[in-house]
């Protein structure tokens, strides 16, 4: 997909995200997604997976909840779509994941959890809601309105869950960083690694600590303050990586765990041409050959590293 700056490439990847997985992967406000001057909007798309029609619709309203439609049938939520439909995205804001504070890849990583394990999916969110009442109760306490008796049950099932959740985090590092490895390589990115920083608190640990945390009125142990540490032989890209190899690094977690989904997840690459030189750029056009389908946006057909299966050329307004 090809256009110049600022004529809607990237809202058109945003239509296909939102369209086969029931939210933007760049605003959670819905009503940002809806023409300006219009009341409502609607996406509709249809193709095949494994063979098999699919048609997915998305119809936003201002000011009444999103409805999503699978093949004629509407779903419980929008959100439902991605346990029916894969979808991966790059873009060039992905590149907090590696350059940002830790905050945005347990998100990120926590969202790969979910793809790879959907039955684990719930469990993040079981460990913070744990949190959320154990930190209540600390703060309770710290204003003289409870006992610590109260704290007691919400510290056993934080443990509880912390434990469940970093392994869980654990294991998707190990499944994610034999492919995360050998597609930096192929990239140009050498001795790639993903590394876990934290350990599960106990029980016993949050009792240990539990003065400083009423005085605080929060958890200072936990999941909930673990890093995942990116990098390159030695050096953490965070730290040490040019936005190039940052870049190279969000590119590689994408088509590694693209590989480990079921069938061929559709793989949207905004901008991702950008900073490769002409060499990546071939490399990356043979990595995504035979993976499905691809859509890749560029500002000029000169940018594409191999000719494409089908050149959408968006102008203001129209797409051809």
């Amino acid at each position: 997909m090809t256009g110049r700056n600022g004529v809607g490439k990237t809202n058109l990847l945003e239509a296909l995200h939102v369209g086969t997985q029931g939210f933007s992967p760049r605003t959670r406000t819905d009503a940002q997604l809806i023409r300006f001057g219009e009341s409502a909007g609607r996406i509709a798309i249809e193709g095949t997976e494994a063979a098999r029609p699919v048609s997915a619709t998305v119809t936003l309203r201002t000011g009444r909840p999103k409805e999503a439609r699978l093949n004629g049938v509407r779903l419980s939520s929008p959100e439902s779509l991605r346990r029916e439909l894969a979808t991966l995205v790059f873009t060039p804001d992905r590149l907090t994941v590696v350059k940002g504070g830790p905050a945005a890849r347990r998100a990120y990583f926590d969202r790969v959890l979910g793809r790879l394990s959907p039955a684990q999916a719930p469990l993040p969110q079981a460990y913070l809601a744990a949190l959320a009442q154990r930190n209540a109760a600390l703060r309770r306490v710290q204003l003289g309105l409870s006992d610590r008796s109260a704290i007691e049950p919400w510290t056993e099932q934080v443990a509880e869950l912390a434990r469940s959740l970093v392994d869980r985090r654990r294991a998707t590092l190990a499944e994610l960083s034999p492919g995360f490895a050998v597609k930096a390589a192929e990239l140009g990115l050498p001795d790639a690694s993903l590394a876990y920083e934290g350990e599960a608190p106990s029980s016993t640990d949050l009792e240990a600590r539990l003065d400083r945390d009423v005085e605080r009125g929060s958890t200072g142990l936990g999941p909930h303050l673990d890093d995942v540490t990116v990098a390159s032989g030695t050096r953490d890209l965070r730290q040490f990586g040019s936005q190039g190899e940052q870049r190279l690094a969000v590119l590689s977690l994408l088509l590694a765990e693209a590989e480990l989904l079921p069938g061929s997840p559709l793989l949207l690459l905004d901008d991702v041409l950008s900073e490769l030189d002409p060499g990546r750029r071939r490399v990356l056009a043979g990595l995504l050959e035979g993976r499905g389908q691809a859509v890749i946006t560029a500002t000029h057909t000169s940018a594409l590293p191999v000719e494409p299966d089908q050149l959408v050329e968006v102008e203001l307004g129209t797409a051809r």
